[in-house]
C-alpha cells in the first residue's frame, strides 16, 4: 500500500523544494514502502555515517552533485551530526594514511558542511552533544548511537544507511517503522546475569554474548540480575558490542532503562550469563606472549573518564619502540583533554592521539600494510569483532592490561 503522505511531503516528491529534497524524500518513500511504512514521522535529529572509506570516490561525488544545489534547498532541515571521518587531518602522516585519503576527506567535509552539516565526528554524541530525550523521534546512523538512544535514553531511532541519514536531514522525516513503533520496542528474549563485568572490556565481552545469541535486528534483549546500575561508558561498550554481534538496536534493563519492559506474548526462558561464560568469551581471543603491533582504544570513541584513565596508565611510562598506541576520541572530549592535560601525558608516553576517528572506519586494512601491523590489542569488544575482517588478529583485555601490553611490546 502506498505510504500517507503531507501536502509538503508531497510538493517536496514533486521537487518544490529543490532537488536535494526531492531526491530525499523519494528515497524515504522507497525505504518505507519496503518495510511497510504507514507515513512518515518528524525528526529532531539526524546523525551521518560519512567516513571516506565507505564513500569513497563515488559517493563524495554524489554528496558534491548535491552540495552545488542554491543554498536554500540544500541547508538540512534538522541539527544534523557526522560520525566519525575516516582521518585525523593533525595525525594521518604519523599513522601512514596517504595524501590521497586527506584529498577525498578534505572534499567530503566540504560537501557535508555546504548542506549545514555539524561536524562533530563523534560516534559518542550522546555523551557528548544534545544527547536525546525519551520519545524523541531520531534518524541516526551509527549503531552504537541507535542502540544506546533507544535504550539508554529511550528515544527511537533505526539504523539508518548514510543516505537514508542525509535524506532524514533534508526532509525532516523518516519512514515510521521498527523501532519508531510500540509494537517493535517489546522484549522478546530474556537474559539473566549471576555475576556482573568487571572492566568495560567485560562490559563489552557480555554485550558481544548477548548480541550473538540474539542475531538479528528485530529482536530485543531483556537484562536481568545487575547488582549495581552501570554507568555511562560500561552501557556504551554494552551496547555497541551487542550491536557489532548480534545486529540488535534496542536493550532493556529494569531499573536502568526507562522503557517499562512489557512482554508482547509469552515470557520465554532466560539464558544464564555467568563468570565462565565471560570468561570464556575473553579468553577466545587471548594471544599470552605475542608480539603486539598496534593497541586501540577506540570504536567507540574514548570519554574524558576514559581519557583520564588511559592518562594515569602510562603516567611515568613508555610505549615500547615496536608498538603503536592509539587513542581516538571525539574533537570536543579532544579539545577538553588537551585543556585538562591529559593529552599531553598520554602522548609523553609516546602514544598517538587522534580526534573524530575511528579505528576500523579508517583505512584500517591499508595501516596494517603500511606499518606492517598484524596483532592488534584492544578493550573494546566491537573492536575485535570486526577488525578481524581486515586481516588483523585481535586480542581483547581490560585498558590496564591493554597499557601494560603497549609498555612491554607483547600480549601481557
Amino acid at each position: 500500500m502506498p505510504m500517507r503522505l503531507t501536502e509538503e511531503e508531497e510538493a517536496m516528491r514533486a521537487g518544490a523544494f529543490g532537488e536535494p529534497r526531492r531526491w530525499a524524500i523519494k528515497h524515504q518513500i522507497m525505504v518505507g514502502e519496503f518495510f511497510d511504512a504507514a507515513d512518515l514521522v518528524p525528526v529532531s535529529q539526524a546523525h551521518i555515517m560519512a567516513d571516506t572509506e565507505s564513500l569513497g570516490e563515488a559517493g563524495v561525488a554524489f554528496l558534491e552533485g548535491l552540495a552545488t544545489q542554491p543554498e536554500v534547498e540544500r541547508r538540512v532541515r534538522v541539527p544534523t551530526l557526522t560520525d566519525p571521518r575516516g582521518l585525523d587531518l593533525q595525525t594521518y602522516k604519523r599513522l601512514g594514511q596517504t595524501e590521497a585519503m586527506a584529498s577525498l576527506e578534505a572534499r567530503a567535509i566540504a560537501a557535508l558542511r555546504a548542506f549545514g552539516v555539524l561536524m562533530t565526528d563523534t560516534c559518542i554524541n550522546y555523551q557528548t552533544i544534545m544527547p536525546p530525550t525519551r520519545g524523541e523521534h531520531l534518524a541516526m546512523g551509527d549503531t552504537g548511537v541507535v542502540i544506546y538512544s533507544n535504550s539508554v535514553f529511550g528515544a527511537r531511532s533505526n539504523f539508518e544507511g548514510g543516505p537514508s541519514a542525509l535524506a532524514a536531514a533534508l526532509t525532516g522525516r523518516t519512514p515510521r517503522y521498527g523501532y519508531h513503533l510500540d509494537e517493535c520496542r517489546r522484549p522478546t528474549r530474556n537474559f539473566r546475569l549471576t555475576t556482573s563485568p568487571r572492566d568495560l572490556s567485560e562490559w563489552g565481552a557480555l554485550g558481544g554474548m548477548v548480541g550473538r545469541e540474539c542475531g538479528s535486528y528485530w529482536e530485543v534483549p531483556l537484562i536481568e540480575g545487575l547488582e549495581d546500575p552501570p554507568r555511562s561508558d560500561a552501557l556504551k561498550h554494552f551496547g555497541a558490542a551487542m550491536a557489532s554481534y548480534g545486529s540488535t538496536a534496542l536493550f532493556h534493563m529494569p531499573g536502568v532503562t526507562p522503557e517499562p519492559a512489557e512482554w508482547a506474548g509469552a515470557r520465554p526462558e532466560p539464558v544464564t550469563i555467568g563468570r565462565a561464560e565471560i570468561d570464556a568469551f575473553v579468553a577466545s581471543y587471548g594471544a599470552t606472549g605475542d608480539k603486539i603491533d598496534v593497541v586501540v582504544f577506540a570504536a567507540p570513541q574514548l570519554s574524558l573518564i576514559e581519557m583520564s584513565a588511559v592518562a594515569d596508565a602510562l603516567d611515568g611510562r613508555r610505549v615500547h619502540a615496536d608498538t603503536t598506541l592509539l587513542v581516538a576520541t571525539s574533537p570536543e572530549i579532544k579539545h577538553a583533554a588537551d585543556r585538562m592535560g591529559l593529552t599531553g601525558r598520554i602522548e609523553a608516553a609516546g602514544a598517538v592521539v587522534a580526534a573524530g576517528i575511528c579505528f576500523y572506519q579508517g583505512y584500517a586494512g591499508e595501516l596494517a600494510e603500511a606499518n606492517g601491523w598484524r596483532r592488534l590489542m584492544t578493550n573494546s569488544a566491537k573492536l575485535v569483532n570486526i577488525i578481524g575482517g581486515y586481516g588483523y588478529r585481535p586480542t581483547l583485555a581490560s585498558l590496564e592490561c591493554c597499557v601494560d601490553s603497549a609498555v612491554a611490546g607483547r600480549v601481557v
